[in-house]
């Protein structure tokens, strides 16, 4: 791998900050537009005007940063319809107001391997000790212009606030379903295990087929497929489990078929990129009758990303200081019993980078906040590789500073090594949080999305960027 510099040209400065960058056709148009979708709740596309609303569903967001002004909830997904410029059709996925609770745990969570009793902990009163509920909804865009809700596909209750996925929403090109990721439903270390319940709907991949009708305009609120009307349940299939926390799906054709690339979040000690070609989905209708049989589903070829036995390619673990020296840690496997049942069952990681890295050429990382396939030409060192951004390098002093960078599937089938992409931008004073990351639908162009504050209610902080050679 080769070392590159790139330059970050401003598009659109001074908006909420942008959880969502994806490019389409409005229909009738000839030009691929950008679309911004913030956390806040509003959607703008680039035209020859400038910026422009497409939609605003602010009043429809749960109020945001009440405890300090860092959240994970908000408008999360955004997705169009491939076949949008006919149909008019988006998605959309957003936590929704007026539907706050008081959480499923009263105190913070941190597992005690020592203490069996924080480790098979359950989630129960559920329709009482919840944080928010998760909507998913179908949009279409009217011919005089204006957008319309059609119907909702989804609510699901989330235990915590945070961990509850974003770019969360993409279409399979492979399939041509809507593609949903969602976090294991967040505190830390997925006090319930979640992930690993297949019944459960937080911590999975899920492929929904919009192109069926449920006749279900509002479907009830649920954190089981087991929950979901029959006529739902048949709409959904799981494509993988273990999740922690995922930044979106990317895909990246090869020949016949489609390399699928998607980051996992860690926990405390790396941040893991995965890539697989086949999975074999598992559909809700089969997996809800094998669980009223008493029979398990987890068949052979089922993606599992091993979270909470696994982070990354690490056992999950506890880190403690040490008391006979300060400067180190104290790094104990919480799951043991976890990741030795997940050992065999989880996919390695295509390339993974560490909170703790002390090689000259590398950063230690804070959270994985992107992950693009770039086909492009423009910069011919990426051309077939997959880039990826870190909220913010521990080194950058004295103001935050993002991570870009980028690693290339290996032919061996062995752990991929990554390289960092040197930036040319000065942001002067300001912080600079890489928050996310798209590409236009050829992937031959890259966006990236900075903000300068952690917390939401600090507004217009946020700058749009095309990476350029």
């Amino acid at each position: 791998m080769i070392n590159v510099k790139v330059r970050l040209r401003p598009i659109v400065s001074k908006i909420n900050l942008p959880t969502v960058l994806k490019t389409t056709f409005l229909p009738g148009d000839s030009m691929e537009r950008l679309f911004i979708a913030t956390q806040v709740g509003e959607i703008f596309f680039l035209s020859n005007e400038g910026i422009r609303t497409f939609l605003d569903i602010r009043q429809r967001i749960i109020k945001l940063g009440a405890s300090g002004g860092y959240d994970e909830r908000g408008l999360l997904g955004l997705a169009f319809h491939p076949q949008f410029y006919y149909n008019g059709l988006f998605y959309i996925h957003y936590s929704a107001a007026g539907t706050q609770g008081p959480g499923a745990l009263t105190e913070s969570f941190t597992p005690n391997p020592c203490d069996p009793k924080t480790l098979n902990l359950r989630w129960i009163n559920r329709e009482t000790h919840y944080d928010h509920i998760d909507t998913v909804e179908e949009w279409i865009l009217q011919s005089n212009g204006q957008p319309q809700k059609r119907r909702t596909l989804l609510n699901v209750r989330r235990p915590f606030m945070n961990h509850n996925g974003v770019n969360s929403l993409n279409f399979s090109p492979e399939t041509g379903r809507l593609v949903l990721t969602t976090g294991d439903g967040g505190s830390g270390y997925d006090p319930f295990n979640l992930s690993q319940d297949t019944m459960e709907i937080a911590g999975k991949i899920i492929e929904i087929d919009v192109g069926k009708n449920t006749g279900i305009p509002n479907p009830p609120v649920v954190t089981r497929f087991n929950e979901l009307p029959i006529s739902i349940q048949g709409t959904l299939s799981i494509m993988a489990k273990g999740v922690r926390n995922i930044t979106g799906i990317s895909y990246q054709r090869l020949q016949n078929q489609y390399i699928k690339y998607v980051g996992n979040v860690g926990q405390d000690l790396e941040e893991a990129i995965f890539s697989f070609f086949l999975s074999k989905p598992i559909l809700v209708t089969q997996l809800v009758q094998a669980a009223s049989m008493n029979i398990g589903l987890d068949p052979e070829g089922f993606v599992n990303f091993g979270w909470r036995g696994w982070e990354g390619a690490f056992p999950t673990s506890v880190i403690r200081g040490c008391t006979n020296n300060p400067a180190l840690d104290e790094k104990t496997i919480v799951y043991y019993n976890e990741a030795i049942n997940t050992s065999v069952k989880r996919l390695q990681p295509m390339t993974s980078y560490y909170h703790r890295d002390p090689r000259p050429d590398k950063f230690s990382g804070t959270a994985l906040t992107g992950v693009q396939a770039y086909k492009g030409n423009a910069i011919p060192a990426l051309t077939g590789s997959v880039v990826f951004i870190d909220l913010s390098r521990k080194e950058s002093q004295p103001q935050p500073r993002g991570a870009l960078a980028y690693s290339r599937l290996r032919q061996d089938g062995k752990q991929s090594d990554f390289r960092v992409i040197q930036t040319e931008y000065d942001y002067g004073s300001q912080a600079a949080y890489y928050v996310s990351l798209g590409s236009n639908l050829e992937q031959t162009r890259l966006y990236l999305g900075v903000y300068g504050s952690m917390k939401v209610t600090d507004l217009n902080q946020g700058t749009v960027f095309e990476i350029v050679p």
